[in-house]
């Protein structure tokens, strides 16, 4: 219900009514309306609410408080009618339910005077979503696509009514409003109307995974029907069933299954299951494809790759792939030599997997302390010399030891063969520095360093014994002549720590006997400050926006140092040539800078780094750190002047150039970009943006309007961006595109009498003319060009004024009519313009027959123009000076000048005489 009631009564309280019927032309915009109409019920209630404001009411008695709700599809192109405000608000006749009760007197007619105008409340985003037809209320979608998602699900929630257009997202997830406020005029049809639409989803938009693989772990004992939850579901911009609906995999290995959960707020999980028995030793990893599918028509895929890996259980236990091995040595071995190796497998993980070797306790002590077990490696080793009283056979029953397994058994037989002589002896005498067997060398040592020599030789002096050198490494073994069996070992090349710390290397002896002695060597190397820090960018290029905060970090520098220890502890330290404000940790390369960056004062820094060892003498490197500042949009564009002023000449052509507008932006990129706008006037004034140039768009009239101010706005193209006004001032100049007006006398007709008796210089009449120009093109001078009657030429004009006074007395002879054709002249450059008029004077005592006068004036022929035309001079006057005799003058000059010498020159005589005698008459006294 609507309606407009008396001021002051209690039915003028505003009332809205609600269309809520979809709309009859746009089957995608709805139009919902509720009715405010109350049940008889409420009645009793609503008499005594009217009874309680009915001394208030008068302020809202012409309150148009409505409410409109349409509702249309995102997505739609520019154009689409949403909805007719004069139609739902059934201000256009005949339009929806007529309500005569509510209907006011002033909205019946086909027409509207004043007619409707339509129009947003403010001016906020309604012109980047909607369109209002001030008119016809038309409301179209604008050539901006309404994106729901972009809209509630990014920007949206918690609009209020404040601005012409705004966005809500209300409590329901489905729900997505535009609100917008309307004012309808003129004051006799006001309403405020609030419009709201809402934005339906469409499927526009697929299913998501949050990434592109998925790992899930399972236990390889899981049981059947064991369920995962998938911890990555998939997301939908949609809503409702436009929102994922279901889950699959590409490829189930006949082992899992997907099902989906939906929990209170409709979100949906997907969880695997396990439908199989699953062995990590058989197979540890299943790969997959988890498809997410939404309810759209047609529906929309999403995939993610779904890595299932299967983590493992103490579910196996070591095992020897052999029962017994049979192991043969002699009875001369050297002690540590390892004699055999068993090892078991076990087919798990990690700890699961970890392997422990131990003797069982069946074997004798004996046994044990000839041969050692490693509980790790699994290796047997001599341990000790053997004997005459040895056994020869031991049977050795090894256990791997697992956790939580009964051990596997292996039994190891070792057979000893006695040897009836005596091996060769190997006897070292070291140079170099030797400590529990382990040779110590520097790497910088030279080559040919001597190590140690050896001496060979047969204990029983019967057999020939040869050696030489078996192992990897820059050494040579070689007789040491004179002497026999001794031999020198030595370097033969430069080592390097950092290539090589360390070297295994043997002295083997043998007879002809065949039998072979080995003595191990192990050499290690000492490293040396050898090796400077290396950066492993020599040139760091780093870039840091401008207006920075405070001790910002700009990067992690990063040297290594091959060298060992303290040699190789690296120490950073800035160059001199760099700049104060940067800083450097010596410890962890942090590079920093404690200051704001400008990039408008300096835009690149260069400078040097140093990485520093710790050896004696230190070593150290060089890199070069090259900063870029880059540029944010801190400054706003800068006219070159505080304002601007030009001087144009009136009746300068369409879009002529009138000057430059010079405008900078100490940004760079598009943050130095200036565009160039017309605040107002722009009607009338155009800017280019490129070149700055002022242009009018139409031709200027001084006379119209003689100058005018502009406001020039510079937004720069940064984000956000910045603006600055200054003021232009455009003068006109004047040109002389005007004549004298005459004013007075107002016709060529017209006559003014003038009485016989006038006398003399007496003034008669006057020609007033006005020029729209200005200055010299508004200066007039009047003059008479032309005569006609008895004796015209008794009156004459001034130029100055126009009065036209009379010159002389008239006769009886000067009856009639006296026509004087009078020009009015300005002083305009290059031409004067001037105008005519004709000034009647006739002469009489009275006017008794104006037909006559009348009648003269119609057949009084043309006027001649006189050829000579008095003139005026604007500038001072100077009156012309006749030539005379000069030489009375000088004469008398001359005479007058004598005279005046001949007196002074006296009196100084006289002057001088008086002097000296007063003086006598003192010498006297």
């Amino acid at each position: 219900m609507r309606g407009r009631g008396d001021a002051c009564s209690s039915r003028a309280l505003p009332v809205s009514w609600r269309p809520a019927t979809w709309h009859p032309r746009l089957d995608m915009g709805r139009l919902s309306r509720s009715r405010s109409s109350t049940s008889h019920r409420n009645l009793p209630h609503l008499l005594l609410f009217f009874l309680f404001v009915g001394p208030f009411n008068c302020l809202a008695s012409y309150s148009r408080a409505t409410e409109l709700l349409y509702s249309l599809n995102e997505g739609l192109p520019a154009g689409v009618l949403i909805g007719s405000l004069a139609e739902d608000l059934r201000l256009v006749p005949g339009a929806g339910r007529q309500d005569t009760q509510s209907q006011p007197p002033e909205h019946s007619g086909a027409e509207r005077n004043p007619p409707l105008s339509f129009s947003l409340a403010s001016q906020g985003l309604s012109g980047q979503y909607v369109t209002l037809d001030n008119r016809s209320g038309e409301l179209h979608t604008s050539a901006q696509e309404i994106d729901r998602e972009a809209l509630c699900l990014e920007g949206g929630g918690g609009a209020a009514w404040g601005g012409s257009i705004s966005i809500s997202s209300s409590p329901s997830a489905d729900s997505c409003l535009l609100l917008l406020d309307v004012l309808v005029l003129p004051q006799e049809y006001f309403r405020f109307v609030k419009v709201k639409i809402a934005i339906r989803d469409i499927n526009d938009n697929a299913p998501q995974f949050p990434v592109s693989e998925i790992s899930v772990w399972v236990p390889e004992n899981a049981p059947v029907n064991t369920r995962l939850a998938i911890e990555h579901p998939a997301m939908d911009r949609d809503i409702g069933t436009n929102g994922v609906q279901t889950y699959r995999l590409l490829d189930y290995h006949r082992m899992f299954t997907l099902d989906v959960e939906e929990n209170e707020n409709g979100e949906r999980t997907p969880y695997l299951i396990v439908m199989g028995l699953l062995d990590r030793e058989t197979q540890d990893q299943y790969v997959s494809i988890i498809i997410a599918e939404d309810g759209g028509s047609p529906p929309l895929l999403g995939s993610a790759t779904l890595t299932i890996g299967i983590s493992d259980i103490n579910d196996n236990c070591p095992l020897f792939t052999d029962s017994q091995i049979n192991v043969t040595m002699y009875g001369n071995a050297t002690v540590g030599t390892p004699i055999a190796a068993v090892q078991a497998v076990d087919r798990d993980l990690g700890n699961n997997a970890q392997i422990t070797y131990s003797y069982s306790q069946k074997v004798p002590q004996a046994s044990k302390d000839l041969f050692h077990l490693d509980e790790n490696t699994g290796v047997i080793k001599l341990f000790s010399k053997i004997g005459g009283s040895v056994l020869q056979t031991h049977k050795l029953t090894i256990l791997a030891n697992g956790p939580g397994c009964i051990p596997a058994v292996i039994t190891a037989l070792v057979t000893i063969i006695k040897v009836i002589f005596r091996p060769p002896e190997i006897v070292p005498r070291y140079i170099v520095n030797e400590i529990d067997g382990i040779v110590y060398l520097k790497e910088l040592e030279p080559v040919n360093t001597p190590i140690a020599f050896f001496t060979i030789r047969d204990p029983e002096g019967k057999y020939k014994v040869n050696c030489y050198l078996d192992g990897e490494g820059p050494f040579r073994l070689s007789p040491y002549k004179p002497y026999s069996n001794e031999y020198l070992l030595e370097t033969t090349k430069p080592m390097d720590y950092e290539l090589q710390q360390f070297y295994e290397i043997a002295v083997v002896a043998w007879n002809s006997e065949g039998f072979h002695v080995k003595k191990m060597i192990k050499v290690q190397l000492l490293d040396d400050n050898d090796n400077a820090p290396i950066f492993l960018q020599p040139l760091v290029e780093l870039t840091i926006e401008e207006n920075n905060s405070p001790n910002a970090f700009l990067t992690k520098l990063d040297a290594t140092d091959a060298d060992s220890g303290e040699r190789g502890q690296v120490s950073y330290f800035l160059g001199p040539d760099a700049p104060s404000y940067f800083s450097l940790d010596s410890v962890t390369g942090v590079l920093t800078v404690s200051t704001q960056l400008d990039r408008e004062e300096k835009e690149k820094y260069k400078y040097t780094v140093r990485a520093v060892d710790s050896g004696k003498p230190p070593k150290e490197s060089v890199a070069t750190v090259a900063i870029t500042v880059l540029d944010k949009n801190d400054n706003s564009p800068r006219f070159i002047n505080k304002d601007f002023s030009f001087f144009v000449p009136e009746n300068f052509p369409g879009y002529g150039e009138i000057g430059v507008i010079s405008v900078t932006d100490a940004d760079a990129g598009q943050n130095g970009w200036v565009a160039l706008s017309v605040v107002n006037q722009s009607d009338i004034f155009v800017i280019d943006t490129g070149k700055g140039m002022l242009r009018a768009k139409v031709s200027l009239d001084r006379e119209q309007q003689s100058s005018y101010t502009l406001w020039v706005e510079a937004v720069d193209g940064g984000e956000p961006p910045l603006s600055s006004t200054t003021k232009i001032t455009i003068l006109l100049l004047d040109i002389n595109d005007n004549p004298p007006l005459v004013l007075f006398p107002q016709s060529n007709m017209s006559y003014l009498l003038v009485l016989p008796s006038t006398l003399p210089g007496s003034p008669v009449t006057e020609v007033y003319a006005v020029d729209k120009d200005t200055g010299m093109n508004a200066v007039i001078v009047y003059s008479i060009i032309g005569r006609r009657g008895p004796r015209p030429e008794s009156f004459r004009i001034d130029p100055k004024t126009g009065n036209i006074t009379l010159e002389e007395a008239l006769l009886q002879t000067d009856y009639g009519l006296h026509r004087l054709l009078v020009k009015v002249s300005d002083h305009g450059y290059p031409e004067p313009l001037h105008s005519t008029v004709m000034v009647n004077l006739f002469v009489n005592d009275t006017v008794s027959n104006e037909s006559y006068i009348e009648s003269l004036l119609r057949k009084e022929p043309e006027i001649n123009i006189e050829e000579k035309e008095p003139q005026i001079s604007i500038e001072p006057t100077h009156r012309k000076v006749e030539p005379v005799s000069c030489m009375p003058t000088l004469v008398a000059l001359s005479v007058i000048s004598l005279g005046s010498i001949t007196l002074i020159t006296g009196m100084g005589i006289y002057i001088c005489l008086r002097g000296k005698r007063h003086h006598r008459e003192d010498e006297n006294l």
